[in-house]
Order: C-alpha cells, then structure tokens, then sequence
C-alpha cells in the first residue's frame, strides 16, 4: 500500500484526499500525519533526500514521490477510477489548465504573508490578475457551464484546496472576487469547487486559525517572535481557539491570546 506522508491542512495534500474521495479509493492510501511544528524526523529526511516539503509518498514496492501534482497523476494513474479526462484533448486542457496553478498559490500566498501595507494594493492586483486568466480560460472551454467540463474532475480537484485555503485572504486581508462580469465565470467555478462535497476536508474557522502565523510572515510551523508555540500546533484543537485578530498589519498576537498556553 502506497503511504502519504502529509500535514492535514496543507492545500497540496487535500489535493490528493480530493483525487481519492472522487475516486472511491480513500482506504486504498495511507496518510501518516508529520508534526510541522517540529524538526522533520531523521527517517523522513533520508526518505526525502533532505527536503521538508510535503506530501511524499513512499509507494508499495519503496519508491519515493514528491510534488502534489506528480502524486495526483500518480494515485489516478495507480488505482481504478480515473478522475482525469481519457479524451487526449481534454486531457491536454487539464494539463494546461494547471499551468495556472503555480501563478495562483504564488500570489495568493504572497499576499497573506505580505507585512508592509504599501505592497497590498500591488499584490492584490496581481492576485486578480490571475483570476482574470482563469475567467478567460474558463470562458473558453465552458463558457455557460460551472466546471471546466461537465463535472467537478481533476482539475477542480487541485484548484479546490487553494480556494479553501484563500480563507485567509478574506479573513486577513478582506480580499474577494470583485463583483464584477471580468470575474463572473471565475467566481461561479470557485464557489462550486468550494461547495462540493468531495471537497470538504478542511473548513473556513479551521484555515483562519492554523494560518494565523502566515499572516504574519512566518510559514511552515516557523515561531514569530517572542511566541514559543506555532499557530499549527495540534493542541489545543483549533476548535477550541479563538479567533485571532483581523488586523494583521497593527496586532501581533501572544500565545494566550491565540488559546496556544
């Protein structure tokens, strides 16, 4: 059995409970969860070559896989139930349809992590300048329709994530979609991806408190200054948190403050 090494609320590993929950194939996986809050083990680093970033897989007969995007077509390739289209056409669409992907997660990220408020208008920008592609693309392959195709697939199955994980953009930064026609396909597929029930992994109130030291400029369980725990901690539950403050820019938040001590 292939196993998934993953962090439970990282976008690019939702990714791949999505792939499996469309597939039927949930049980066919097995995910160990990695404490990001700590120094990565000795095993998985040799494992890994040395790299921190997750997921990796580590398949039935020991080979070792990275990239999310690699493990989507990996895990659809490996078991029965094919997400991705057969069609070599709409296949190929897919394949450039995720090209898309990395601008998206880049800026998005950028923009939750900016500290300097005079950058927020630039990146904001930017962020809606991907979307605006996205909308375009997706007028032209579907123009009436919500999905790229005719169903929530594969691609939707790595967009979906991010849209969930852009929570944090709302929450931190109050950025949405402008409503506007430029914008309109593309908000109608997002609300889709975010509504649909394979997608449901994660939630908004899960996003905004484990993602509150991105927010402030230190990602990857990294610890702020002058904070001796990561907002990523597995305890307290974060449902037993309360909500950090919006304003990112003006409130640097304690431990206590965030239900972290």
């Amino acid at each position: 059995m292939t196993t998934i090494f993953h962090i439970p609320v990282c976008p690019f590993c939702q990714r791949l409970e999505i792939l499996l929950e469309l597939k039927g194939q949930r049980g066919a996986v097995r995910f160990e969860v990695i404490d990001v809050t700590q120094p990565r083990p000795a095993w998985l680093l040799e494992l890994t070559g040395g790299s921190t970033a997750l997921p990796v897989a580590r398949t039935a007969d020991g080979g070792v896989l990275k990239e999310s995007l690699v493990l989507m077509r990996y895990l659809d390739a490996l078991l029965p139930g094919r997400v991705a289209r057969p069609d070599p056409y709409e296949h190929a669409v897919e394949e450039l349809f995720l090209r898309h992907e990395g601008p998206l997660t880049s800026t998005g990220y950028r923009l939750v992590m900016n500290q300097d408020p005079e950058r927020r208008a630039a990146l904001r920008e930017a962020l809606l300048e991907v979307y605006a592609t996205l909308d375009e693309e997706l007028r032209r392959h579907n123009p009436d329709g919500t999905w790229l195709f005719d169903a929530f697939g594969y691609v939707e199955a790595a967009y979906a994530p991010l849209f969930a994980r852009f929570a944090f953009l709302d929450y931190y930064e109050g950025f949405d979609l402008p409503d506007t026609p430029r914008f309109e396909r593309v908000r109608r597929w997002r609300d889709a991806c975010l509504a649909h029930p394979a997608a449901q992994q994660t939630s908004y109130e899960e996003v905004v408190k484990l993602y509150y030291d991105y927010a402030k400029g230190a990602g990857n369980g990294a610890l702020l200054p002058g904070r001796a725990r990561s907002s990523f901690a597995f305890t307290p539950h974060w449902s037993e948190r309360p909500w950090p403050p919006r304003d990112k820019y003006g409130t640097s938040a304690t431990d206590a403050e965030l239900g972290l001590s």
